[in-house]
């Protein structure tokens, strides 16, 4: 570093802290990709979010202004003011960002302590949908906020003026920069929303359960099934809607939720199994897919109990049940075995 930067004026005008801390993300990036944790680091591209961190001394250069206001001296850069959006912790590095709508962000590196369990008892299950965000087993709808009809109509317009734009022209830029700012407004309050709702349930409850779901799995996209009467062509796979599906999955915030949930609720978060958590009465515990007329009507064909689909998924949820794929018929056990305590995981 210091004979590149002796032998380049453009690199010695610089903040050697930055330079320094750039190849030290990158060489604990490399040593993780080859101890197999990690995927192979890639190169930046123009537009994407960029930043750096500094750390050390210089990390402390730090001024309270006023309530909602703060400075920080940046090397090579000055004072620059910021907006407050918590109070500034006692942190010894900090990053500093630029997102895809040009906006510049700092965060410090310091992890906060988990939200205090309130002592009751209480045990609450999460049902997360697509037409619902989150249903909670004491009848409670949550919804993640979204754009607007008006907002989606604008991003649809904008979507279909990028695709009549040249490649690399003025126009495309801007196009492509109103698209990026509906969708940093949908990211934001889908944050926002994510963020109010776990510190809620973290307050309110003493353990969380919710449906141990492979997400990744989900939202993958749909396979080509090849045609065997005709090489080379595909049959319909339904891959639009699918990809609706994963849409609406990924807009819900299901894993971002349980994350936040497991870092505010340290240990006081349980996944259940979901199998058949949808098709299972929470009244008498019969379950067949008749059960559940539609997606939001749940209706038993036992004991005639009716409520909301997801509320009595969440139900079950709460209860930490955990079926088998052989519907009523229980699991083999054998006769020379003790019983066993139920337990839930």
């Amino acid at each position: 570093m210091t004979e590149a930067r002796a032998a380049f004026g453009w690199l010695r005008a610089g903040s050697q802290t930055v330079q320094q801390q750039a190849l030290r993300d990158f060489d604990q990036a490399v040593r993780k990709f080859y101890a197999g944790t990690r995927r192979r680091p890639t190169w930046r591209k123009a537009g994407l979010p960029e930043g750096f961190r500094i750390v050390g001394g210089q990390a402390s250069r730090i001024v309270n202004l006023n309530r909602k206001w703060a400075a920080v001296n940046i090397p090579k850069v000055g004072w620059v003011r910021f907006r407050l959006s918590r109070t500034l912790p006692a942190a010894k590095s900090y990053r500093v960002t630029c997102d895809r709508v040009g906006r510049w962000h700092i965060a410090f590196a310091v992890i906060p302590p988990s939200i205090p369990a309130p002592g009751t008892g209480e045990v609450v299950g999460v049902d997360r949908g697509v037409t619902v965000s989150a249903a909670l087993s004491t009848g409670e709808l949550l919804s993640c906020p979204g754009l607007s009809e008006t907002e989606q109509a604008r991003l649809k317009h904008l979507q279909r003026r990028l695709s009549r734009c040249r490649r690399g022209s003025n126009r495309r830029r801007r196009v492509k920069a109103a698209i990026a700012k509906l969708s940093a407004r949908a990211v934001d309050r889908r944050k926002d929303w994510v963020e109010k709702t776990s510190t809620d349930l973290a307050r309110r409850f003493d353990v969380i359960r919710v449906e141990d779901l492979r997400i990744a799995q989900m939202t993958r996209r749909s396979r080509p099934k090849p045609d065997p009467e005709r090489p080379g062509s595909y049959l319909p796979n339904r891959r639009r809607a699918k990809a609706g599906l994963n849409r609406g999955i990924l807009a819900n915030g299901w894993g971002l939720l349980v994350q936040r949930l497991e870092h505010k609720a340290a240990g006081r978060v349980e996944k259940v199994n979901p199998a058949y958590t949808s098709q299972t009465c929470s009244v008498c515990g019969h379950r067949a897919p008749d059960n559940r007329e539609s997606q939001a009507v749940f209706r038993c064909t036992a004991c005639g109990h009716q409520a909301n689909a997801d509320v009595n998924a969440a139900v079950n949820i709460a209860a930490g049940r955990a079926v088998s794929a052989r519907r009523e018929t229980p699991a083999r056990v054998s006769l020379k075995r003790e019983p066993q305590l139920a337990t839930s995981t």
